[in-house]
């Protein structure tokens, strides 16, 4: 995806740019969390220090606080591109592009370097093992000797606004795209306009759907198997759909794959 966004001049746009930063988002996450869920695999156990721990954690939160804001940023994209499409290379510029990149990564850093600084300052004085495949905060917090409960108030009090207020402009997008796509008078003119916009929507459901179930709803009553599988969804299957979904629902991709095939091979 990178590359053909890179060297296919078609794929030059600002949708395709959003698409590099969630697919270099997926990348990172992956590259963190599926070298230790393989350990355990093959290991049945792993172990790592705390320092390595801790950074698994930061990398973990870093890149899905950023890819949920870049998501946020993308339905913001569609809705301008089918809402206002006169005006849409107007205002999603390079210049504009180039700065909701930066607020999404940068506010996705500042997010989750506030949740592993008051995270490390805990004090853990064991027993040091997590029954999951990787360092998530909640299973992390749980061998705190601390009292971790002005962390968990700290962490929803900060992330908590910005998160929701991403999942609402989310909402709110694709509420009035779909208020426009259903005026729309002919039926191909709805398809085309939702197959515009139906592959991100599938990402995000996906996305938010399984967060939601791991963080949000109670855990009582929910296993800790669920808890793992849900976390699998959303570290691993979510990345390894997104290319998918964004490469072979899409007509510009598969058309970019053969100029380049063409072209470069």
């Amino acid at each position: 995806m990178l590359t053909l966004v890179t060297h296919v001049r078609d794929l030059h746009q600002p949708m395709y740019f959003f698409l590099t930063q969630l697919s270099i988002a997926d990348v990172l996450l992956t590259t963190d969390i599926v070298p230790s869920l393989l350990n355990v695999l093959l290991h049945k156990v792993g172990i790592n220090s705390f320092a390595a721990c801790i950074a698994q954690l930061f990398i973990f939160a870093f890149c899905e606080g950023s890819e949920c804001l870049l998501l946020t940023v993308m339905s913001y994209d569609r809705y301008l591109a089918i809402c206002n499409p006169l005006r849409y290379t107007t205002i999603m510029n390079h210049n504009m592009c180039l700065k909701l990149i930066v607020i999404s990564w940068l506010l996705g850093f500042s997010l989750s370097i506030v949740e592993i600084i008051s995270t490390s300052l805990l004090e853990y004085c064991g027993p040091n093992t997590i029954d999951h495949f990787f360092c998530d905060m909640p299973p992390v917090l749980e061998l705190s000797c601390s009292d971790t409960s002005g962390v968990q108030l700290e962490i929803i009090l900060i992330t908590g606004p910005v998160l929701l207020g991403a999942f609402i402009i989310i909402i709110m997008s694709y509420s009035y795209i779909i208020v426009v796509i259903l005026k729309i008078p002919s039926s191909t003119g709805r398809q085309k306009a939702f197959s515009t916009c139906s592959s991100h929507l599938t990402v995000v459901f996906i996305f938010c759907g399984t967060l939601f179930g791991v963080y949000i709803l109670p855990t009582k009553g929910k296993s800790l198997n669920m808890k793992k599988f849900l976390s699998l969804l959303y570290t691993v299957g979510t990345p390894l759909i997104n290319p998918v979904i964004y490469s072979l629902r899409n007509s510009h991709i598969i058309k970019a794959c053969r100029t380049f095939k063409s072209h470069f091979l």
